[in-house]
């Protein structure tokens, strides 16, 4: 049957209605994902110490997104290796395919990845320096008992801190050499170390900085027993989230299956070449990844309530 005049007409302009749709439909799916991936991380959250944040001021978001959360230069130096990464695999996921949809998944995936298979190790490592903190106050307790001043106490534990909060106890010890008060070198080890377990450490040390009683071996030994006792508990308690931690890598493990076959096999990914295809795929994967970070959240423990505040700046040096 021969086409209809306005047909061939709006054929022999190039159909300016249909490039229209295809860019609606690609923006709207990145927009999908990316509404997504942001109310993951708003659920999620992040966790930092008390103070300003590295993205305040003058473009700060984009500081923030290229310097992460990271406190220290290593952490901030591996998110910017990731943030590149991230960039080239979606980059070169899109030409692969020649699917936007494909390229921002891809992108997405290569930081999430980590992030998803590291699950528990946030928990296990604050166990470690939670045990840590009762075995340098049991060396504090020992060292403070042959007379020695508090500070001369905190500087001889130095060579024997636990490796896991040995950076902690040598910048303890190089405020109070550099002239900090005592109360404030204090509070920012505890907000380094970010537990209540510590906070009671330091709240008794900050104690006995005021009435000086003779009583804070006893303190210390207690509070020493008590941070085993916490260990323990924790423990049990990482064991009983196995199963869930497990079921976040496997299904992690096999979104990256799906994903690296699909760039392998470009007929796999053809039916969503389609604007009605990058929808549906921009709907489907953010729901995974929405789905995936709701699961990791629901196998972390609640982070524990401290007590001490954060430490003024303005009020460090005596």
């Amino acid at each position: 049957m021969a086409a209809s005049p306005a047909h061939q007409a709006r054929r022999q302009a190039g159909d300016p209605v249909t490039p229209n749709i295809e860019l609606i439909a690609v923006v709207s799916g990145a927009a999908c994902v990316a509404g997504l991936v942001l109310a993951v991380v708003a659920l999620v959250g992040t966790t930092r110490p008390a103070g300003p944040a590295p993205g305040a001021g003058p473009g700060g978001g984009l500081r923030r997104l290229w310097l992460g959360s990271g406190t220290t230069a290593r952490a901030r130096r591996n998110h910017q290796v990731l943030l590149g990464g991230a960039v080239l695999a979606g980059a070169l996921a899109f030409l692969l395919t020649g699917l936007p949809m494909v390229g921002l998944l891809v992108a997405v995936a290569v930081p999430g990845a980590p992030w998803l298979f590291a699950v528990g190790r946030a928990e296990q490592r604050a166990i470690a320096r939670i045990e840590a903190v009762g075995e340098w106050t049991r060396r504090l307790k020992d060292v403070s008992s042959t007379g020695q001043g508090l500070q001369q106490a905190i500087l001889g534990t130095i060579a024997t801190a636990p490796e896991e909060i040995a950076e902690e106890v040598r910048l303890l010890a190089a405020r109070l050499q550099a002239g900090w008060q005592a109360r404030m070198a204090l509070l920012a080890f505890a907000d380094e170390i970010g537990d209540p377990v510590c906070d009671q450490v330091v709240a008794a040390l900050i104690l006995h900085l005021t009435d000086r009683g003779e009583r804070l071996g006893d303190v210390l030994g207690s509070i020493a027993s008590a941070a085993g006792a916490e260990v323990s508990t924790r423990r049990e308690i990482e064991a009983k989230r196995t199963q869930p931690r497990f079921a976040v890598r496997f299904l992690t493990g096999m979104t990256l299956l799906t994903l690296a076959y699909g760039l392998v096999n470009t007929e796999y990914v053809r039916p969503y070449g389609t604007p009605t295809g990058q929808l549906v795929m921009a709907v489907l994967g953010g729901a995974f990844i929405g789905l995936l970070a709701w699961v990791r959240a629901m196998s972390q423990p609640p982070r524990p309530a401290r007590f001490l505040p954060a430490p003024d700046p303005t009020e460090a040096i005596a």
